[in-house]
């Protein structure tokens, strides 16, 4: 039920679909005046034209803010620090860029003395709870309309007839209807004949990256440096965070690299499929633990893997303002001090194979690894690790066999091996 008591809603605004019939739909339903909101992080050319979609629509105003640089230093390279990947395959593009565009959305709205905020996510969906907890994080009074729980609306379909209601101008038909993002480090596709799990792809659906089969047949060779865990160069050339991206992505795109086709388990509790397309994320994820495997030493790998876990259902269920997250950064900042080098990669036809690593604080050793060596490593000490090790084993079957048995592992069922 519309609340008239708000004047002035900020609506966090990317001239889709949804956002674009939220205006007027504001509007009619609360009598609020509504100001756009679009975060800048990344999607080219559907920032074309936006300003004068948004006033033709019935907004008094659109703030657009540059936020690629804050994207990326402060959102990616954390999660890729941290390893963090969700469900073993998403690399949670679209999970850390709410928690951003929402705290922007907070900061003009208090600019603009608005008394709420507005989103267009479905009431199914993570995007919800990412913008409606930070905001609850950030400045909990201020009121959240969220239209797909309160609208008639039920469909993309129920969508495209309200926009020619009201003479919305929208780039979506009724031919070729997906649910996108896109920011600087991925572009997701969501809906259409994606819902059905069984349907494979359409080539067509791609924008950042070509079919593996008609990548380049001949390799590309790649060189990442790192910093403490931040990528900050390719080929031997220093650039910015953005510049980086930006070069790898068209590099990586042209040869298949980065697509992701999975069914993941949402926050809510429903399966849904998405199709992601990930070019540089997936070669510097890829380098990173690369260059983790020479730096790190064993138990610090091995905790910090278990971590990375926890890390990705964090992000990918909205909780970035979070003291939790805030101390899983600070363990991760100490585990990359010493991640510094460079990683060789090849890029050919859809896969990512790495090459070469090096870094001056490499823990791997030719002449301890050698099995020529016997002055660092003598190899008649492992008889003595060896009967500590195993010591457990050995005393549990020591007892079996004391007994008048045999070890438990001496007992295996061979029916299961007989033939008919």
């Amino acid at each position: 039920m519309a609340n008239t008591t708000l004047k002035k809603v900020v609506l966090a605004y990317s001239g889709g679909l949804d956002t674009s019939i939220i205006v007027p739909w504001l509007k009619n339903n609360y009598g609020c005046e509504v100001v756009c909101f679009c975060a800048d992080l990344g999607q080219e050319e559907e920032l074309d034209g936006l300003e004068e979609k948004a006033l033709k629509t019935g907004a008094s105003k659109l703030y657009i803010r540059d936020l690629r640089e804050e994207f990326l230093t402060d959102f990616v390279f954390p999660t890729l620090q941290a390893g963090a990947v969700y469900e073993r395959e998403y690399l949670l593009g679209t999970s850390f860029a709410r928690p951003l565009i929402a705290k922007h959305l907070v900061d003009i709205a208090e600019i603009e003395g608005a008394d709420g905020v507005a989103h267009g996510c479905t009431g199914k969906g993570n995007d919800q709870v990412r913008f409606e907890v930070t905001v609850m994080a950030l400045n909990p009074k201020l009121k959240v309309i969220a239209p797909w729980r309160e609208w008639d609306i039920r469909s993309r379909e129920d969508a495209l007839a309200y926009a020619e209601e009201f003479n919305v101008p929208v780039r979506h038909t009724r031919k070729s209807i997906y649910s996108r993002d896109r920011n600087i480090f991925h572009l997701s596709h969501e809906g259409g004949p994606l819902e059905n799990p069984w349907n494979e792809p359409e080539e067509d659906m791609f924008q950042l990256s070509v079919s593996p089969e008609t990548a380049p047949d001949t390799p590309v060779y790649i060189e990442i440096g790192f910093e403490k865990g931040i990528p900050v160069s390719l080929d031997g050339e220093t650039l910015s965070p953005v510049e980086l991206f930006t070069r790898l992505n068209k590099l990586a795109g042209a040869h298949g690299v980065g697509r992701v086709d999975m069914v993941e388990n949402r926050l809510v509790g429903m399966k849904s499929r998405g199709v992601y397309e990930t070019p540089a994320g997936t070669v510097l994820r890829r380098a990173h633990q690369a260059l983790e495997s020479i730096c790190l030493d064993k138990h610090t790998m091995h905790y910090k893997d278990i971590l990375a876990v926890k890390y990705a259902e964090l992000v990918y269920n909205g909780l970035w303002y979070t003291r939790l997250r805030e101390a899983l950064d600070a363990f991760v900042q100490v585990t990359q001090e010493n991640v510094t080098g460079t990683v060789r990669l090849k890029l050919y036809k859809g896969n990512v194979i790495i090459a070469g690593r090096k870094s001056p604080y490499s823990l791997y050793r030719e002449d301890y690894a050698s099995f020529g060596e016997e002055d660092v490593y003598n190899q008649k000490d492992a008889e003595g690790f060896i009967q500590l090790f195993g010591l457990p084993s050995k005393v549990e079957a020591l007892l079996m066999i004391d007994g008048g048995g045999k070890s438990r592992y001496r007992q295996p069922d061979y029916s299961k091996f007989k033939r008919d």
